[in-house]
């Protein structure tokens, strides 16, 4: 495990992270995984509360590699849709169930239930919900987030209902952690919460708008280029592109300067 930009990352293969998905399957308790990429980690150092809640986590994996390059390989990148596929294949091995909620779109979770249990044809579904919608609101100097109570009730309802070992969560970074931190023990039968932002749009095919969303060409992904890929089939991610590219790592640069300061470097 390190620590950048004062947030905890786990350094694991994908078989290792696997391996700590198996146990919180069967220990009792609730269990959360995020995954914190720059674009996250920048914007965690203007909300603490954002900041805090990716420190609850039970396991925080790289889904980004600028993480890898500033940590010169010591974090491996793990990207969330994989490790979202082989928690699928794990759950059906378990005979274990799973909701999906989020996206903003009924037609994209139709679809990615549809492509799931094509993949899965023996893994429970036993529900899926685009989800309540979810505004940020500043109190007192924290980034709160509010849903409307009746329909936020209405979602919580359904997953008790349905009562699903896992819960995949789409709303998109900082909200999705913040709804799965506020509402997660009023859920008793789910062990594991995972972030996993735009991975209903990948298993889907397309996003919320009917684009068709595809991943990177596999040599891309090996060499980290993946972002420029996205850039080229959705140009309307340059601002958020550049927040990785340029602010994360200068913000690990500047954390570094003031760390060593402290220490009378």
């Amino acid at each position: 495990m390190a620590e950048i930009l004062g947030i905890k990352i786990d350094s694991l293969g994908i078989q290792e992270a696997i391996k700590n998905a198996h146990n919180f399957l069967y220990n009792g308790k609730h269990n959360v995984i995020f995954t914190p990429n720059p674009e996250m980690l920048v914007d965690a150092q203007s909300d603490s509360y954002f900041k805090k809640v990716l420190n609850s986590s039970n396991l925080n994996i790289s889904d980004g590699f600028g993480v890898s390059l500033v940590t010169f390989g010591r974090i491996k990148r793990l990207p969330g849709i994989d490790f979202v596929y082989e928690l699928l294949k794990l759950a059906q091995k378990e005979n274990k169930s799973v909701y999906l909620l989020g996206s903003a779109s009924k037609k994209v979770l139709e679809k990615a239930v549809e492509n799931i249990k094509k993949d899965f044809p023996k893994l429970r579904v036993v529900g899926f919900d685009p989800g309540p919608k979810i505004d940020f609101l500043m109190v007192d100097d924290k980034k709160t987030i509010i849903t409307e109570r009746e329909e936020n009730d209405k979602v919580l309802h359904d997953i008790i209902m349905t009562a699903p070992d896992i819960l995949l969560v789409g709303f998109g970074h900082n909200k999705q952690e913040k709804w799965i931190s506020e509402n997660m023990a009023d859920l008793p039968s789910v062990k594991i919460f995972m972030g996993v932002g735009g991975s209903f749009d990948f298993i889907a095919g397309f996003d919320y708008s009917g684009k068709e969303v595809k991943r990177a060409p596999c040599f891309l992904r090996k060499i980290g280029l993946e972002w420029v890929y996205r850039l080229v089939i959705q140009p309307w991610r340059l601002r958020r592109i550049l927040k990785a590219l340029i602010q994360f790592p200068i913000c690990v640069i500047l954390n570094q300067v003031v760390s060593h300061q402290k220490k009378g470097w």
